[in-house]
């Protein structure tokens, strides 16, 4: 229990970056309901970006910038293969991921990882950090998790104020129901492509402080994305969806459904004494249990209530 509680800060900082992504996720799986699997991609490339970036001696905010417009632009070409060329919304994503493969090959020199020594580059977070701040180090408004939960706070912020605006409420009419927004002359091909950037720009900011926290970017960083941040939405839904009505809230609920999913990670390596090289194996079993339980919370004590009643 000990070595969980000592963990449980890194857990917090890191499910607060997934967060980010799964935030970007929501924005094409609940708003436009479009399954987007170009997340898997872009998010390396978000990671690549940012790590040769400030290795070219660029500042640590241009580099995330520069991996936010790569992302924007992974998600044109999904929009693109959607919208123009009429592949399906799935099929687009696949071969969006599938290229990006070589894509973030070819941002990285052609090597499989590319190392950012937390010694010689002025980071956002990193797990040295973390520790350093422990010991009084650093000062504790450079703490990871402070300064992932304010970046966290603007991007929801702004997410909440772009869509209360005439393009963002088109956004969410696109999703909610596409015919019916057609009808009221709204481009939702547009507005899918605009989604479907503004989601992988996110993801690819993600992307870039994971790779600052982990002090690297490496070809298959982004592998199993789409499951966390799919888990990180069913479990703040099931967390907070009765609590959280407002569409903030509810971005909220969605990078606490990640921190709530690392912390499971992290309490079921650290209690259980379980070897990492079983850490895929215990995802998806962590993920598959999330997802099932709105499934069976429906089935089966709806089904008991039902009971109750006509008794």
């Amino acid at each position: 229990m000990t070595s969980f509680v000592n963990a449980l800060p890194g857990a917090v900082a890191q499910g607060l970056i997934w967060g980010i992504m799964a935030i970007g996720l929501y924005i094409t799986y609940k708003l436009l309901e479009v399954s987007d699997l170009t997340v898997d991609g872009s998010f390396c490339t978000g990671g690549a970006v940012c790590v040769m970036l400030m290795l070219a001696g660029c500042n640590v905010w241009v580099a995330m910038l520069g991996a936010m417009g790569a992302g924007l632009l992974a998600g044109l070409a999904t929009g693109f293969f959607h919208t123009i060329c009429g592949i399906p919304a799935i099929l687009a994503g696949i071969l969006s991921q599938l290229g990006l493969w070589s894509v973030n090959l070819a941002i990285m020199g052609m090597k499989a990882n590319q190392a950012l020594n937390v010694n010689h580059y002025d980071l956002l977070v990193s797990l040295r950090y973390l520790q350093e701040v422990g010991k009084g180090e650093r000062p504790f408004f450079q703490h990871p998790v402070l300064v992932v939960l304010v970046l966290t706070a603007a991007v929801i912020g702004l997410l909440y104020w772009f869509f209360g605006t005439e393009l963002g409420a088109s956004i969410r009419a696109t999703g909610a129901n596409s015919n019916m927004a057609r009808a009221q002359g709204i481009n939702t091909s547009f507005n899918i492509v605009l989604g479907l950037a503004l989601s992988n720009a996110l993801v690819a900011l993600s992307g870039a402080l994971l790779a600052q926290w982990s002090g690297f970017a490496e070809i298959s960083m982004g592998r199993g994305a789409i499951v966390i941040g799919l888990a990180a939405i069913v479990i703040g839904e099931a967390a907070f969806g009765r609590i959280f009505r407002n569409f903030g809230f509810k971005l909220l609920a969605v990078s606490l459904g990640a921190v709530i999913y690392y912390i499971v990670i992290q309490f079921v390596i650290s209690t259980l004494k379980i070897d990492t090289n079983y850490m895929k194996l215990i995802s998806a079993l962590i993920v598959a249990v999330f997802l099932a339980v709105p499934y069976w919370q429906s089935k089966y004590f709806s089904r008991r209530s039902k009971e109750g009643r006509h008794a």
